[in-house]
């Protein structure tokens, strides 16, 4: 179901100061080809050490098995307790080999990389985008935003859009509470950290739509649960998950 383009005042002056940020990155950080790897020996390294992820994999959260498994198969957790978000892919293992790949995205401001992982995003979640209405970044709180000057999971969704049919929807999703970051935290921290720190706008326009949220990193899933789960209350039929990189380790059984 396509999503309507009225744009607010605030919207539009918002999209004009981010391009205006992304000119000053470009400038003081000057794009280079994060796949050029006859010319670029510090990609190569990069790219070298990722271990890139496809099915076999847990139907609902993603998370690789060892060998192959019958289709719709469950780790032990999500078969203990099935994820609200109702699939979770991500096309990399975020360990020692894609952490500095993934970081100087996230923090240092290199987002040249973007089409190139965009691409691989749509290899991983190539079942869940079958479908998919819109994409749904998680979302920055405004002031992390500010301190960051982007939001990265808006950026892999613009990305991803502009190479599936579905929409990038930016302005659906909100977090209004301030949480910490959620690096330190065990599962059962991570989950308290980020409930109720999400809304929704304009519930209207997402009833019985197939979303799809994108993230950077997918580490226990707390933060899709808690974005899925709002945009389940407000009406969305279907609500799955695309990350960039995953922690490819079993999480904590739920109690």
């Amino acid at each position: 179901m396509p999503i309507a383009q009225d744009d607010s005042l605030s919207e539009f002056a918002a999209r004009r100061i981010k391009a205006a940020g992304e000119t000053v990155i470009d400038a003081l950080l000057p794009p280079h080809d994060l796949l050029a790897l006859e010319t670029d020996p510090i990609a190569k390294r990069m790219w070298a050490d990722v271990t890139f992820l496809d099915a076999p994999w847990c139907e609902a959260c993603g998370l690789p098995f060892e060998y192959a498994v019958p289709g719709g198969s469950l780790c032990a957790r999500c078969a203990v307790k099935r994820p609200v978000c109702d699939h979770a892919r991500a096309p990399m293992v975020y360990d020692e080999g894609s952490r500095a790949l993934v970081l100087s995205f996230k923090h240092g401001g290199r987002t040249e990389g973007l089409a190139s992982f965009a691409a691989q995003m749509r290899r991983a979640g190539r079942d869940v985008l079958a479908g998919a209405d819109c994409l749904i970044p998680v979302p920055l709180h405004p002031t992390r935003l500010i301190k960051r000057r982007y939001n990265q999971a808006a950026l892999l969704a613009r990305a991803l859009a502009k190479i599936t049919s579905a929409e990038f929807a930016p302005d659906i999703l909100f977090r209004t509470k301030r949480t910490q970051s959620q690096g330190g935290f065990n599962a059962r921290a991570r989950i308290a950290n980020v409930r109720g720190a999400f809304s929704v706008k304009q519930a209207g326009r997402i009833k019985g739509a197939h979303l799809v949220l994108i993230d950077d990193v997918y580490t226990t899933g707390a933060t899709l649960e808690a974005c899925a789960r709002s945009l389940k209350r407000a009406g969305a039929a279907q609500v799955d998950g695309i990350c960039l990189a995953r922690v490819a380790k079993a999480a904590t059984l739920p109690t």
